[in-house]
């Protein structure tokens, strides 16, 4: 049995890495193996494009290159193998980010991003995608007592109005695929967004 493909999306500051942890823990405890990894990362070049995307200045263009080529490793080299194998694989950012923050943030052409991604994916798709969606004020007042800005995360509001409006785009043309989670609240009522959601669509029947 293949693996399932989970997908966490949305604007920095949304909140949902800590609920990949608090996933992988459940599904773990249902029987599942499970993999943890993240974009642009999981693979050794992968993780070296990250550092370039986050901290080099750059042109949209070549973010999407680079971040596209980190993608197709993370998927050859990490991602297709597991699945195979059947685990389960939780990925901290996937194609709907570059959708939304290169797409939408930086206004870059969608129909090269969808060139780019048909290439790359070869119709790869998560399987369920959570989209973990807060306003960007609420969103920056938690990056401030997180951590140090990266090149994206210093960006003004209206770039995050505009990422957040790049994923409710692509949420509307995926809604089987994609599930909004109101990231507002506390941890709490977060997670327990996200747990409804995992059992609603049998995230944790069977290994």
């Amino acid at each position: 049995m293949r693996g399932r493909f989970i997908t966490f999306e949305g604007i920095d500051g949304a909140g949902k890495s800590s609920h990949i942890e608090a996933l992988a823990g459940w599904l773990r405890q249902h029987g599942h193996r499970v993999l943890q990894t993240r974009e642009p990362g999981g693979t050794p070049m992968a993780e070296v494009v990250r550092e370039l995307v986050l901290h080099k200045p750059m042109d949209a263009l070549t973010e999407s290159l680079l971040v596209f080529a980190a993608r197709r490793d993370h998927l050859e080299s990490v991602i297709e193998p597991a699945l195979a194998a059947g685990t389960t694989v939780l990925c901290d950012r996937f194609t709907d980010a570059t959708f939304a923050y290169q797409g939408g943030g930086r206004g870059f052409d969608r129909a090269v991003l969808a060139q780019l991604e048909a290439w790359v994916q070869n119709g790869r798709q998560p399987d369920l995608t959570l989209w973990f969606d807060v306003s960007p004020e609420v969103a920056a007042a938690r990056r401030a007592v997180a951590r140090e800005p990266d090149r994206f995360e210093a960006e003004k509001a209206a770039f995050f109005d505009r990422v957040r409006a790049g994923y409710a785009a692509r949420a509307a043309g995926a809604p089987e695929r994609i599930v909004r989670i109101d990231a507002s609240g506390s941890l709490e009522d977060v997670w327990a967004r996200v747990l409804a959601v995992a059992q609603a669509r049998h995230a944790g029947g069977g290994p």
